[in-house]
């Protein structure tokens, strides 16, 4: 596969169950071919997303001392800033060109998970990037839960096997800052290459070019959305679910040819995460003769503290 197939989820949510199956063969298909596809008819209308742009880059502006009060130790990088150079993708030393921030879940009535997940940290000097970066938190984990909907189908589950794992699930939103490149990176780039942790990524502001998708023939695709489009893919847990009969792909954030070294880049991605105790064990379904059990069992939270620990975020 050459391109990003472009799915449209008015297809799966339209009531006629034709243009429903056509959208879960569609990113059915996608997903067992190259893991990623672009998204029109998600759930973020056009004022949100402006105004969501206009406080990120508002925040990131703000002194550097300002944003390193927001930088919380102890948690892994879970909520909060997270200063530039500081995550490195698997099995590389350098840190990556980026600064971040996390937003968490939103705990709905359950104590315990709201024990678990660190809190939420509130910009003071912002209180509209807080109140945005909920908002777009909302309408992209509804999003990623009509998908999950139809990924469900096509694995042969209940429509609605992911709703209860999802649900004040261990989501994050990260919008990142790719800052303008002083001078030649030396091994550094903006993303190095990586898969995800998750069960799957949506991705804002892949709308120029810089995210880059490797297939199965090995080669670096351009992965380019329509300015009212998502780039979503598959995570490795839900990968590793499916015994990678959907498959988590490597991708990388190059850095920009030398005459937009002076420019910065923003993407938000949000990341899918269902509760901690979820069983990624292999789904029965994804098993026959041709395709023995890849991997043992294990929960969610343990695969995310190992993940952690391997990028860097948690010290062992």
């Amino acid at each position: 596969m050459t391109s990003i197939p472009s799915v449209n989820l008015n297809d799966f949510t339209s009531g006629d169950p034709v243009r429903k199956q056509k959208f879960v063969d569609e990113i059915g298909k996608a997903y067992e071919e190259i893991g990623f596809v672009a998204l029109k008819g998600h759930f973020l209308d056009d004022t949100l997303v402006d105004n969501l742009y206009t406080e990120v880059k508002n925040f990131f502006s703000l002194p550097v001392e300002t944003k390193q009060k927001y930088e919380i130790p102890g948690i892994g990088g879970q909520r909060g800033y997270i200063s530039f150079g500081k995550e490195s993708a698997k099995g590389k030393k350098e840190g990556d060109l980026k600064e971040f921030w996390h937003f968490g879940q939103y705990v709905d009535d359950n104590p315990k998970l709201e024990a678990e997940y660190p809190a939420n940290v509130e910009v003071e000097e912002l209180p509209k990037f807080n109140e945005i970066g909920k908002e777009t938190y909302k309408m992209l984990e509804k999003t990623a839960k009509y998908v999950l909907r139809a990924l469900a189908l096509h694995l042969g589950l209940e429509e609605t096997y992911f709703d209860n794992y999802i649900h004040n699930g261990n989501s994050i939103l990260r919008p990142i800052h790719y800052p303008p490149i002083q001078e030649e990176p030396k091994e550094a780039v903006r993303a190095a290459a990586h898969g995800d942790i998750n069960l799957i990524t949506l991705l804002m502001g892949a709308q120029g070019r810089g995210l880059q998708v490797q297939n199965h023939k090995g080669e670096w695709i351009d992965a380019i959305a329509e300015p009212d489009e998502l780039m979503i893919n598959v995570g490795d847990m839900l990968s590793r679910h499916t015994n990678n009969k959907l498959k988590s792909t490597i991708h990388r954030v190059i850095n920009p040819p030398r005459e937009l070294w002076g420019t910065s880049r923003y993407s938000i991605p949000f990341f899918m995460h269902p509760v901690s105790d979820m069983k990624l064990d292999v789904l029965e379904s994804c098993i026959d003769a041709e395709n023995p059990k890849k991997y043992d069992d294990i929960t969610a939270g343990e695969f995310l503290h190992e993940r952690l620990v391997e990028l860097g975020l948690i010290k062992k």
